[in-house]
């Protein structure tokens, strides 16, 4: 059963104030560096039942009237064509969908920054062009050697002060990106070193929902922000700086720990001191304040960590992933005292499997009941259980089909025939374009339909690989899934 362990609208109002504190400290302008995601926050809403998806976005909203956005992207990932592997797009695209979203929420957007460029970087150079065409300013940042250790080289004109400055109009600026190791600290610090050197006030702070700095360091809350990071090699750890500055424990991460000094030398040598003690004061963080149910979150966060497990291991199935990733999250269970054998809907699927000899998706509804479905010759096991589980939300009799083989008969026959598919069984895409031809003439169908929405946060399990199309219609409906690390064949060409 879910059980809400987050306080939403305590959050927000909590957070928004701290910001508006921050502001009034410097008493000048803010960058706000925002790690993580701004809105499709998916990981926070799981391990925190009740946070939803775009709260930080509803957040920096009511701030809307001080605040502007400057997205910042790695011109190496743009030449790498980076995926965001939760929406399947590369970074550069990624930032185009960001501007539409905030200037819908009426955002302002008022730049971008292309970190670590090089002249030499033509995909980079082009999308540079293609932005300024559509009206954006960019800037480019460049690469320092020994960053973020050769605090010399970086604190000054050869290195922060060859970077373009970024001319904002706000006092509130917002630093964000399409994902990780983009670079949005150093433009932040950056910005400081240009704005002290043309006689502008300025202060820097951090907004990062993960790791909840007044969680203890094996919180599974934490422990499933590292499971969630273990491709990045991030760790928690407790914070030295913090500790020694006011024999308090609190936890960050490594990456934030290492660059401390970095900022802190630049504050000094612009500011004569700095205003920050540790790398937490440098948050803005209201997250663990908001936590009302203790056990709702620490159970959502195993499971959090079993489902990242499932997914490192079908990654290096893939090529994808590596065999340290596995172990480390592998470790990571091992605290927690957890194995696959918690999470139910796995369990019942691979059981399921097992006695049927045969490919099996399962998904688990918020009542606890687990609804399957099997690989046919006539649609996959994804496409089986989505007719399952819409007939079950429905109340509709198992013995009704949904969909006539009239209307499927003749799909699979142009799938085989003129698009020479040697697989034609139906995916949930094309499940669901029957099922809505289906609708027109009858009222079983549409009925069926009508209950997707209540998919939502639902846990699915398959016992092979999900194919890409069936995947991304489950991430767009919201539901938590994961695979077993094996292919639904024996052709080496892995063909779904």
């Amino acid at each position: 059963m879910y059980k809400i362990g987050f306080d939403s609208k305590k959050y927000l109002q909590m957070q928004s104030q701290k910001i508006s504190e921050r502001i009034d400290m410097f008493g000048g302008k803010l960058y706000l560096e925002f790690g993580g995601k701004l809105f499709d926050d998916f990981h926070a809403s799981r391990v925190l039942p009740g946070f939803a998806p775009d709260n930080k976005l509803v957040m920096l909203q009511t701030l809307k009237d001080k605040a502007e956005i400057v997205i910042v992207i790695n011109a190496l990932d743009i030449a790498k064509n980076k995926l965001r592997a939760d929406l399947g797009i590369t970074y550069d695209a990624d930032v185009l969908r960001l501007i539409d979203i905030f200037r819908s929420k009426g955002l302002f957007v008022g730049s971008i920054v292309l970190t670590q460029y090089d002249e030499n970087n033509t995909p980079a150079r082009t999308f540079q062009q293609k932005v300024e065409k559509l009206g954006i300013k960019v800037y480019r940042h460049y690469y320092i050697k020994g960053y973020p250790n050769n605090i010399p080289l970086i604190v000054s004109d050869e290195g922060f002060g060859k970077n373009e400055y970024i001319e904002t109009t706000r006092q509130l600026v917002v630093v964000t990106a399409p994902g990780p190791g983009s670079g949005k600290m150093a433009t932040c610090l950056s910005q400081l070193y240009h704005d002290y050197k043309r006689g502008v006030k300025a202060g820097y702070a951090k907004y990062e929902t993960f790791p909840i700095w007044n969680l203890p360091l094996n919180h599974p809350v934490n422990i499933a922000y590292e499971a969630a990071t273990a491709d990045l090699k991030d760790n928690n750890m407790i914070d030295p700086w913090h500790l020694s500055a006011y024999n308090q424990i609190a936890v960050n991460y490594n990456r934030d720990i290492d660059i401390f000094p970095v900022l802190n030398t630049l504050f000094e040598n612009l500011m004569g001191e700095s205003p920050y003690k540790s790398p937490t004061d440098m948050g803005v963080n209201m997250a663990g304040y908001a936590i009302c149910d203790d056990e709702a979150c620490s159970e959502a966060s195993k499971q959090e960590v079993i489902r990242r497990y499932y997914k490192a291991m079908v990654a290096e199935r893939q090529g994808n992933g590596s065999d340290e990733e596995v172990q480390k999250i592998k470790l990571l269970m091992d605290k927690l005292g957890i194995t696959t054998k918690d999470r139910d809907v796995a369990v019942v699927a691979e059981e399921i499997s097992r006695e049927k000899q045969t490919p099996i998706c399962a998904i688990e509804l918020a009542d606890g009941k687990v609804v399957t479905g099997k690989y046919s010759d006539l649609m996959s096991s994804a496409a089986s259980m989505l007719l399952n589980v819409l007939k079950e939300l429905a109340h509709i009799d198992d013995d009704i089909n949904l969909i006539s083989p009239i209307t499927i008969e003749p799909i699979l026959k142009l799938k085989r025939e003129v698009l020479g598919e040697d697989n034609p069984r139906l995916h949930t895409d094309e499940v669901l374009i029957a099922l809505s031809i289906s609708a027109a003439t009858s009222d079983v169908s549409k009925k069926a339909i009508k209950q997707i929405k209540k998919l939502f946060g639902c846990e699915v399990h398959s016992t092979t690989i999900l194919s890409p199309v069936d995947e991304k219609t489950f991430r767009k409906f919201g539901l938590n899934v994961t695979s077993d690390p094996v292919y639904n064949t024996k052709k080496t060409t892995a063909k779904y």
